[in-house]
């Protein structure tokens, strides 16, 4: 069984408002109003228009980014199986950031599972007061290795491919990243995860070493 991957043009990759969203909650909201009499009737709507507009706000809060989408195929037995590969970067810029990879027989469908999975692993990095990290960072994966450290404000992102799109939804504004071996966008967004959930606060290291805040910055 082998695989073999061809890269979609980016024209052809959907924004983030061609994607449906993830939870399959919306539903017509004449449809439950049928039932019952006048009073219940106008309750449950004004309760179902209250969740349905809690739930725009949570995905409101929220942004995604494609990084690359690819046309895999997997020969079985039966011959050739097509699909498509999207890997899909999600973040509040808040400093919760999640990367995800969705397969599905066409682009959409791929993309929303690519959602749906960067929610399932979010990190959240610890942000500075010039929204930049606390500490110099690495992070690995595969053949990818990542180097992280915080800069000045005023620098911005200085970062390339999908290491600037995580540290970007991640919300981090001034930051200094540089890849080390490998350019595969997936590898290099995992190292940059790792790299960024392997951040401490001063006050956490003090803690975890037992010593006062003080002696960290002698």
């Amino acid at each position: 069984m082998t695989e073999t991957n061809d890269q979609i043009q980016i024209d052809d990759i959907p924004g983030a408002a061609d994607v449906p969203a993830a939870a399959d909650g919306q539903q017509d909201r004449r449809g439950g109003r049928g039932e019952g009499k006048g009073g219940d009737r106008r309750g449950g709507g004004r309760g179902r228009d209250r969740d349905n507009r809690r739930g725009q706000e949570r995905d409101s809060e929220w942004q995604e980014r494609v990084v690359q989408i690819r046309r895999v195929s997997k020969t079985v037995k039966g011959g050739k199986k097509m699909s498509f590969r999207a890997i899909v970067v999600v973040g509040n810029e808040r400093g919760q950031v999640g990367v995800g990879v969705g397969k599905a027989g066409d682009v959409i469908g791929a993309v929303r599972k690519g959602v749906a999975d960067g929610k399932k692993h979010l990190v959240k990095v610890p942000l500075t007061r010039n929204n930049s990290i606390p500490t110099l960072s690495n992070g690995r994966d595969g053949a990818a290795s990542v180097l992280i450290r915080p800069a000045a404000p005023g620098t911005g992102v200085i970062a390339g491919g999908s290491i600037r799109t995580v540290l970007e939804l991640a919300g981090i504004k001034n930051v200094l990243a540089k890849r080390l071996g490998s350019k595969t966008p997936l590898n290099n967004a995992r190292a940059a995860m790792e790299a960024l959930s392997a951040l401490r606060t001063h006050k956490e290291t003090a803690k975890e070493r037992g010593i006062s805040l003080e002696q960290i910055y002698s």
